[in-house]
Order: C-alpha cells, then structure tokens, then sequence
C-alpha cells in the first residue's frame, strides 16, 4: 500500500531503507523513531507492519502473545507493507528490484528476529542489506541489538553502529 511520503522529493538512485515493523504494538524509544523519521527524508522508504492473524502465524497460540491487527506505521514511507510473521511478504523484494534498488539500509525492531529474516530476504534477492544498529532495537534477549548486529556481520557483514558510518552515495 500507498504511504504518505511525497513521491516527487528527491531520493537517491540505488539505495532504500526499510524501516521494520517501527509501529505501536512495540516499545520503540522515542529517539529511534525520530532518527529514523529523519533519515527517511532523503531516501526511498519501504516499511514493515506486523499484523496479528492468528490463521496464518501462531503468534498467541505458540507464543502467548500477538501483535494488533491494525496497527500502523511510526514513520511514513513511500510504501507500506503488511506482514503476518518473522519474514516480510515477497512483494517487499519484488518492489525493491522493480525500483532498482542495489543496497537497503534495514532498521527496526528485533534486530536479532525480524531485521535478521529481512536481511536474508535481501541477501538471498541479490541485494546489499546493511543493518542501522543505532537506528535498531534488539528482541527481549538483548535490546541493545548487540546480537543481532554481530548475527548481521556474521551473515551479511555489513553493520553500522552509528549515524557517522552512514554513507548516502552508491
């Protein structure tokens, strides 16, 4: 679906960020939504909304808990999509190569979960994933996102730990 950034700002060729799953569902600190809301601006933004239905992901069932099933996202994007589970829908890839998209800068929640199934995703696609661990917040076993930045450099090998690594060129 459609998201209410403004399609004609200036973006940069080659590069998107994916902002996963930032809604209201999860304890997301004040400071990440709006680091992530500002470097939004000059990138294409393609963001994650976990929705709870139990028919397709046990969330309840198998975890004891579920996310909303209408929650929206914290930050505006240029498209949103819905997800059901840990990995985002197919079309997320299918978007990012239509629009030529070489590297995804990723941040969100659980770093260690739902950034790490995105980065596959990416890395299996033939794209460039890059994990924003400042801009990032870990699962309940760690929300530092520690772990999930040295699962990111084990697999993919690209982290940014902070805002003055950030290189916005191909």
């Amino acid at each position: 679906m459609p998201g209410p950034l403004l399609a004609g700002r200036p973006t940069l060729p080659g590069i998107a960020l994916l902002v996963v799953d930032v809604q209201p569902s999860f304890a997301v600190p004040d400071a990440i939504v709006e680091g992530i809301r500002a470097l939004s601006r000059p990138l294409y933004t393609v963001a994650t909304v976990e929705r709870h239905d139990e028919s397709v992901t046990p969330f309840e069932r198998q975890l004891g808990w579920k996310p909303a099933p209408d929650d929206e996202s914290l930050v505006a994007a240029d498209r949103i999509f819905v997800k059901h589970g840990y990995l985002p829908p197919a079309e997320l890839i299918d978007h990012l190569r239509d629009r030529k998209t070489e590297r995804v800068y990723v941040c969100g929640i659980q770093a260690d979960t739902c950034c790490l199934a995105a980065g596959f995703m990416l890395f299996d696609a033939g794209l460039h994933p890059t994990l924003l661990q400042w801009l990032s917040v870990g699962s309940s076993l760690d929300r530092s996102a520690d772990l999930g930045a040295r699962l990111w450099e084990h697999h993919f090998g690209s982290v940014l730990r902070g805002p003055g690594e950030l290189e916005l060129s191909k």
